[in-house]
């Protein structure tokens, strides 16, 4: 059968007009869309014309101060320049209202509003849903069973647990300290906490600091996954052997109780409530918030004593007439020691290891200067720039202990290493005895001096990390 031009014609001429009325289509649907953009963007304009930020472009937003590799600078000249907030826009249909001002804290943190989403998607597929990222009742029915997994009782032994997994950290910066050479730090602590938290959490006896990482690998998520990647076996095993008969009692009447017993009585006692994926969720998520953030604490707490030579001196006295030679540390040890404690406390101020964490607001708000935003609205509350407000700390680059001296005052919301309000970090006493073991038996080892050649860059990451490492020289105490 021939084809005819004029079929031909006909044909192309069906095809045209189909394309015409595509064209048409996306073109009607791209103005709906550039039209709802427009409004959400009016809206959000709205929204934050009370609050003055710095200028910004209209579809950048301010994008080049996450760009630039000056972002906490950033967030310093913002808490310097406008009073207790401003707005930052990622976008121009995407803002965020950036607070560092212990009022809007303290009404923040005090509310029930959710975490935003944005913040926290990318550690869902990971860590699953525990603590750190449920919301509403099924966070607090979760955060009522995890309580009692660090109550003091529990915390005591944990201690023992953590000094011989620094002893054994120490022991290798020994053979690895060179006079002429500093030693990259946050590697070795990061390996350091990843063994006390799988012997708190697993009761797991071997040594991951045995395991000789490049330095720039040693950081990464992939210790973690050490631990992961045999979660769901461990947690299979350990039900077996506590559903063995009369086995549960003794376990109970164990001195010592890791984090795994504790949830998996927490599940036989609330029945289904707590699912076999909620308490994977759990154990990966206390591992996850309880190792990068310590190690980049304790890393930027060794690397403030190094560079304020009397402070770490007085701290090495206090914990000298303390421990002596430091053979053992014990729980009553960590509540004697104040000039040290103050120091930590000062580190944490000037380096919080989580700079921020952010909300959607479920309901709109008033703040108490009287200024509002509306339902639906993103706040960030950065710890980071709060530390850094000359207006809540007078001459806040200054590393000062005696701003947390016994009897001093300051706002309940001016300092938050550890967040605030219910939402605060559970783990948070977990973390301080972890910091205060490793300082002490640090200082009882070595003298720390930073790497004049080789100083520290911040850098925000999903905790506080350095862009080159943080180095410092060793000096062994005779």
């Amino acid at each position: 059968m021939s084809v005819s031009v004029l079929d031909v014609i006909r044909f192309l001429g069906g095809v045209s007009g189909l394309l015409q009325v595509a064209s048409v289509l996306g073109l009607v649907l791209l103005l709906l869309k550039a039209a709802q953009l427009y409004l959400h963007r009016q809206w959000l304009l709205r929204a934050v014309q009370e609050f003055p930020s710095p200028p910004s472009h209209w579809l950048f937003g301010h994008m080049h101060e996450l760009q630039n590799g000056q972002e906490l600078q950033e967030l310093q000249k913002r808490a310097e320049k406008y009073p207790c907030t401003s707005p930052r826009w990622l976008w121009g249909s995407e803002v965020s209202l950036v607070v560092y001002d212990p009022d809007y804290m303290k009404l923040i943190l005090g509310r029930s509003d959710p975490k935003s989403d944005g913040s926290y998607r990318f550690t869902a597929p990971w860590i699953g849903y525990g603590l750190l990222l449920l919301n509403g009742p099924t966070w607090f029915q979760h955060q009522r069973m995890l309580t009692p997994a660090f109550h003091c009782d529990i915390l005591k032994p944990y201690v023992g647990l953590m000094a011989d997994s620094v002893q054994v950290m120490l022991d290798k910066w020994e053979e690895l300290r060179s006079q002429n050479s500093s030693l990259e730090i946050f590697g070795h602590i990061s390996l350091m906490i990843l063994d006390t938290l799988m012997k708190c959490v697993f009761s797991y006896q071997g040594n991951q600091q045995a395991d000789r990482r490049t330095q720039e690998g040693c950081w990464n998520h992939r210790a973690c996954q050490l631990a992961h990647q045999h979660t769901d076996r461990v947690i299979k095993l350990r039900k077996a052997q506590l559903q063995e008969e009369g086995n549960l009692e003794k376990v109970r009447s164990r001195r010592h109780l890791d984090f795994l017993n504790i949830l998996l009585f927490a599940q036989m006692e609330n029945g289904s409530s707590l699912s076999d994926k909620d308490l994977r969720a759990e154990v990966d998520t206390f591992m996850f918030e309880g190792h990068d953030t310590t190690a980049s604490g304790i890393s930027w707490i060794l690397y403030a004593l190094a560079t304020h030579p009397e402070h770490q001196q007085k701290c090495r006295e206090e914990i000298q007439s303390l421990l002596g030679d430091g053979a053992s540390i014990t729980w009553d040890h960590l509540d004697q020691m104040p000039y040290t404690t103050m120091c930590i406390k000062e580190a944490l101020r000037l380096y919080p290891p989580v700079l921020c964490v952010g909300r959607e607001l479920s309901k709109p708000v008033s703040f108490p200067d009287r200024r509002s935003l509306p339902k639906g609205f993103l706040v960030t509350l950065s710890f980071y720039a709060l530390h850094h407000n000359p207006k809540v700390w007078p001459n806040p680059e200054v590393f000062d202990p005696s701003r947390f001296a016994p009897g001093s005052s300051r706002h309940s919301h001016a300092f938050l290493p550890f967040s605030g309000g219910s939402r605060n970090c559970i783990g948070m006493q977990f973390a301080m005895n972890e910091m205060k073991v490793a300082v002490a038996l640090t200082l009882l080892r070595f003298e720390l001096a930073p790497d004049p050649f080789r100083l520290p860059v911040p850098t925000p990451r999903i905790v506080l990390m350095s862009k080159n490492g943080i180095h410092l020289h060793l000096t062994k105490l005779l």
